[in-house]
């Protein structure tokens, strides 16, 4: 069974109705959006450094997050199941997948970014190493020698990087600059990056309204549902602070002192103080 694909841009797309399992397409998907650095039409986009990155190809690419094909595929690893999957793709399981063929192939690694007080920002950065694609989440300070990795989504995932209370302040905090102004959309961006085993009903409600706006999904309240209980590779984290810093129990996580990998105790303070949500956020 096929039928026709539009995007917004006037892409057409031809959609055949899928049959491989729903893993072998998250897979992908997600390979496909990050070995496709450019939009077809794109306009020209400043370059963005960050020190671990010195000399890569670094690109603004702030119109990606305008079509709702590029949730399915940024989203994709946080859903676990077959079910939250069908979810997350409904019908258009492979046009995202065509979607992100059609992509124009670039040099460029496109990269995202949500302001924080104090001139601090949050990096996302599509990493397209043909071998060893996936998607880094840094914390930096243009004062700082070296960004800090919060968390990795590719096939070796290291999280989490955001207990829910810091993705809702980063989201909410209205501050200018960066790859976009709308909560939605920070939201979502930042989202496969959680793990917070704390997380109240209202989440449900927020992450659903972020859904409905930008993606195709047809039942937003049940994937937001189901995303929140999948909540990416690793599944929720425990969080606790102490003395002004947030850490978690995570074993894949570099924000969880007890693991060898951890970041040094004044990375810790320092993404805490960066982060820290206000106390009525939870």
């Amino acid at each position: 069974m096929k039928r026709i694909y539009q995007d917004r841009k006037g892409n057409v797309f031809l959609q055949r109705f899928p049959a491989s399992p729903a893993a072998s397409l998250r897979r992908s998907v997600q390979r496909q959006l990050v070995l496709a650095a450019g939009w077809p039409g794109g306009m020209m986009v400043p370059v963005i450094e960050i020190p671990q990155y010195d000399g890569r190809p670094l690109a603004h690419r702030p119109e990606l997050l305008e079509e709702p094909l590029f949730w399915a595929g940024h989203l994709s690893s946080c859903a676990r199941s077959e079910d939250t999957a069908r979810l997350l793709f409904g019908a258009d399981y492979e046009a995202a997948e065509a979607f992100h063929h059609e992509l124009t192939e670039r040099m460029e690694w496109p990269v995202f970014t949500v302001p924080l007080a104090a001139g601090h920002r949050l990096h996302v950065v599509y990493r397209l190493h043909t071998d060893d694609p996936g998607v880094e989440y840094f914390l930096h300070h243009p004062c700082w020698e070296e960004a800090l990795l919060l968390a990795r989504d590719d096939g070796h995932f290291m999280g989490p990087g955001l207990a829910w209370p810091e993705l809702l302040a980063a989201a909410d905090n209205g501050l200018p600059g960066g790859s976009t102004p709308h909560s939605h959309s920070r939201l979502l961006l930042l989202f496969p990056a959680l793990g917070d085993a704390a997380i109240s009903g209202s989440g449900v409600h927020r992450l659903a309204a972020a859904l409905s706006a930008l993606t195709l999904a047809e039942s937003p309240d049940e994937l937001a549902t189901a995303l929140l209980e999948d909540q990416g590779p690793t599944g929720p984290s425990n969080w606790t602070v102490a003395n002004g810093v947030r850490v978690d129990d995570g074993a894949h996580s570099y924000r969880n002192p007890a693991n060898t990998f951890a970041l040094a105790s004044q990375d810790q303070t320092r993404v805490s103080g960066a982060l820290m949500a206000p106390a009525a956020v939870r």
